[in-house]
């Protein structure tokens, strides 16, 4: 088991983390949390070099994908860098990168209510104006689960605040910053339920965020 105590914080520089091989070949990752070896919960970094492939897999609760670099592809089609992808519980499929690609994958989280199968191009989706002068773009929500890219102008400061059911964090530019650190591109923050901090960046910065996720108790 890796980082499955979700009662406590864990800060992960994807960027100085080495790659670990993966049964596939030509399939690398960087874990960041594990339930199991190749099954259940698992939340990971995972670049496909060009050509490789996964043989065909089946997501007994799901699985959630974000397109940080290149192109990944299945037989549903190609998603370029920039693509959320949610592929709901006991859906299953044959992934391939020709060029390679960068992503960032979640794995065996979602409800088995929760069967909605989400292909958003944030690249091409228009921002939503937030609180002062953040702007969001909303990807999904499910209950208490909210999932967005959140866009945050230089110098910006959010109110202090709480996350009920807890927070999850992909700096996918810039870099984010709050009482505790710096968090630079490819940082993964998972803050466990209700916890606070009082977030502020230097520079525009783009973040992946997750809430209202996480267990209330830990399990």
């Amino acid at each position: 088991m890796l980082n499955m105590d979700f009662s406590r914080k864990v800060v992960i520089r994807t960027a100085e983390q080495p790659w670990v091989p993966s049964p596939a070949g030509g399939v690398l990752r960087k874990p960041l949390a594990r339930e199991e070896a190749e099954r259940g919960h698992a939340t990971s970094v995972v670049r496909y070099e060009p050509g490789a492939s996964f043989k065909r897999h089946e997501h007994p609760l799901g699985e959630e994908i974000l397109v940080l670099e290149g192109v990944f592809s299945d037989e549903t089609g190609d998603y370029p860098a920039g693509t959320y992808l949610r592929n709901p519980p006991g859906s299953g499929h044959a992934p391939f990168s020709k060029d390679g690609c960068t992503l960032l994958v979640k794995l065996h989280q979602f409800d088995e209510r929760d069967q909605s199968t989400v292909r958003i191009d944030t690249t091409s989706t228009p921002w939503l104006p937030g609180i002062g002068g953040l702007q969001v773009m909303p990807l999904h929500e499910f209950e208490h689960e909210h999932v967005a890219l959140v866009k945050w102008p230089a110098n910006e400061v959010f109110q202090p605040h709480r996350h009920f059911g807890g927070e999850e964090i992909f700096v996918m530019s810039g870099e984010f910053c709050d009482e505790h650190g710096r968090y630079p591109v490819g940082t993964w923050i998972r803050s466990p339920h209700l916890s606070q901090h009082h977030p502020f960046v230097d520079q525009e910065t783009v973040i992946w965020v997750k809430t209202g996720h996480l267990p209330i108790e830990n399990r």
